[in-house]
């Protein structure tokens, strides 16, 4: 692979749950979902440089993570296995990031890393596993990864990894990001989680587009998001994204999420994003292609 694309950023996008109902539970403690996934255009970037060595290693670890639980490592070092299972020599790795999506704010961003790594790795040496090879692997390391290894919006079940690709309308979304990290382990634990709502088919989606079944839990934990949707609906129908801290609202245009992110953002951490219909990763792939 040349050089040049050793020298890449390459984008981890996030998602938003434009819906989530919890309908059941397993066996062993997974709770079954229909959910929504919208792509977004904010990113975390990773970048990937080979080392004279065999060690994978973050450039900088991040706050809290330590590198033996870091998604990135562990997915470098599954596809590392498989290559070595090829007798393919792959170099160690330095691994940089740029955080930029909040950790816990359910914007799915270490699934999100994860899934590029492997993505991307996968191209850098040259593996040639298939995208659902990719998937399977990725659901090791986490229910959301597989919806960024496809980089399709998709309506999901299962524990989030069945997966159906669905076109959604073009839209920009105003996300308030709360001064709180949300635990998915604590919301999903939590004794008044809905855990038996009635599934819905696709053709309901409307109807249903931002119930989350998780809301009241958040709220009802961290007041901080509360407040936050409050600020929200000022301007439009709040949605919560997963399980997470973080806030939206939907407007048809940027200039009309531009304005309301001008004022919210006097009192909050705020970004405006735009509606994927294909995963900035996988475009920036095919046309690097």
């Amino acid at each position: 692979m040349t050089q040049s694309l050793w020298d890449e950023q390459w984008p981890a996008p996030a998602k938003l749950n434009l819906m989530l109902r919890i309908t059941g539970r397993r066996d062993d403690g997974y709770h079954i979902l229909q959910t929504v996934f919208q792509i977004i255009d904010r990113c975390d970037l990773l970048r990937f440089t080979p080392r004279g060595d065999d060690n994978i290693v973050m450039e900088s670890s991040l706050d809290g993570v330590l590198d033996s639980d870091n998604l990135i490592i562990r997915a470098a070092k599954m596809l590392r296995e498989i290559a070595r299972g090829k007798n393919i020599d792959v170099p160690g790795l330095t691994i940089a990031l740029n955080k930029i999506l909040p950790m816990g704010g359910g914007l799915g961003g270490g699934s999100s890393d994860a899934a590029t790594t492997l993505v991307v790795l996968n191209t850098l040496w040259n593996l040639q596993l298939s995208v659902d090879q990719l998937a399977r692997m990725g659901l090791h390391l986490g229910a959301d990864v597989p919806v960024f290894v496809y980089g399709n919006n998709a309506w999901a079940e299962g524990v989030g990894e069945i997966l159906h690709p669905i076109n959604l309308q073009q839209r920009w979304f105003v996300v308030l990001v709360p001064d709180c990290h949300v635990s998915t382990k604590t919301v999903f634990e939590h004794r008044a989680l809905t855990r038996n709502s009635k599934s819905i088919k696709i053709d309901q989606l409307s109807a249903n587009e931002s119930y989350n079944d998780c809301l009241s839990v958040v709220v009802s934990c961290y007041p901080e998001v509360k407040r936050a949707i409050d600020a929200v609906d000022c301007y439009q129908e709040h949605g919560l994204t997963g399980t997470g801290a973080c806030v939206f609202a939907a407007f048809n245009s940027e200039q009309e999420a531009i304005q309301a992110a001008q004022i919210l953002q006097k009192n909050w951490t705020v970004f405006v994003a735009k509606a994927c219909q294909l995963s900035p990763l996988q475009k920036k792939l095919s046309d690097l292609s």
